[in-house]
């Protein structure tokens, strides 16, 4: 288990049953790194990971 794991679990625990768009999502990450900016290289390679998964399916 890796040590994100714990905050993955708590947000599934959390907020498991809510519905969300993407908008929504998008928003969340911008007000994520302009209160953590140290992050923003991961959040960028998060959102491009989320954005293309589903390249590998063609």
């Amino acid at each position: 288990m890796y040590f994100t794991d714990r905050g993955i679990e708590e947000l599934e625990k959390r907020r498991g049953e809510e519905e969300v768009s993407l908008a929504w999502l998008a928003e969340q990450l911008r007000t994520f790194t302009d209160l953590h900016p140290e992050f923003e290289t991961a959040v960028d390679r998060l959102a491009t990971w989320l954005a293309r998964d589903d390249e590998d399916d063609e």
